[in-house]
């Protein structure tokens, strides 16, 4: 094994899948040399990744090495970063999200996005979930309303916590309980994929593992992406990983295989913990 000084980033390379006889599952997101700047700074290199459906796929990776970037190329957040430029593409269900007449609200509504840190609107538990819906014209009066609100919380786990509260602040409730109810609201208006960008990194043990079975149960519904530093719960609770180093992907495959067979030597001194 080359020593850590001596390592070079190198194509990417999709680890085989725990059972070669069972057909791939479907690709939901396709990323084809994939390159992105800011300003005159390369913060992506050349990145080609398949996105399995209903699946959670996890980044993992050291800070500043790009997988956030990358999460945020996925329903085009870097929009609004000023000089960002994108080269190659980024296909969901085949099409190109970077097509010059993409509607790019309809594809921030197909892919949802819940932050690091738990961002609820300064009103009420019910408001905070019903906006989405009411934005999009998505309730047909408000008995369906209410019906959508209590179905997204109870997607998110929340609702008997909240249940007799709806109409109280959201800011009063605790961490765990902001983050899903972020999870609830991005859930409320229908999303096929979820980006999920460290979100458990601020919470306690017990409101990450709340999270943790959240996205669990979610993926029997949803693709999810999640980028998350810890690499303990890469392994907990997702399918497929992919490790990032210095904005290049350097390997890619079933978690199980990635963390206990990796085939680069530099995914096997990340995940042995050689550096971090």
């Amino acid at each position: 094994m080359s020593s850590l000084t001596t390592i070079r980033p190198v194509a990417a390379r999709q680890a085989a899948p725990p059972a070669p006889d069972a057909p791939p599952p479907p690709v939901k997101i396709r990323a084809d040399r994939l390159s992105f700047h800011y300003g005159q700074t390369q913060a992506l290199t050349d990145i080609s990744l398949e996105i399995p459906t209903k699946l959670v796929t996890a980044f993992i990776g050291p800070s500043g090495c790009g997988k956030s970037t990358f999460l945020r190329t996925l329903n085009r957040m870097n929009d609004i970063v000023p000089g960002a430029r994108v080269e190659g593409r980024v296909e969901i269900d085949g099409t190109d999200i970077y097509a010059p007449r993409t509607d790019v609200v309809a594809l921030r509504r197909r892919v949802g996005m819940v932050f690091q840190t738990s961002n609820p609107f300064p009103t009420s538990i019910f408001d905070n979930v019903a906006y989405g819906l009411r934005l999009n014209g998505l309730a047909t009066g408000r008995h369906d309303l209410e019906g959508q609100v209590e179905a997204s919380l109870k997607a998110a786990g929340l609702w008997t916590e909240v249940r007799d509260r709806l109409h109280e602040s959201a800011l009063a409730l605790s961490g765990g309980q902001q983050q899903r109810l972020c999870i609830a609201r991005a859930l409320a208006i229908r999303p096929e994929v979820l980006l999920m960008d460290e979100p458990a990194s601020a919470l306690d043990p017990i409101a990450t593992q709340h999270i943790e079975e959240l996205i669990y149960e979610l993926k029997r519904d949803y693709t999810i992406v999640i980028v998350t530093h810890n690499m303990q719960q890469a392994a907990r609770v997702s399918d497929v990983t992919a490790f990032f180093w210095l904005g290049r992907l350097i390997e890619s495959g079933a978690t199980a295989a990635l963390f206990t067979n990796p085939q680069e030597s530099l995914t096997e001194a990340y995940v042995t913990g050689r550096f971090g």
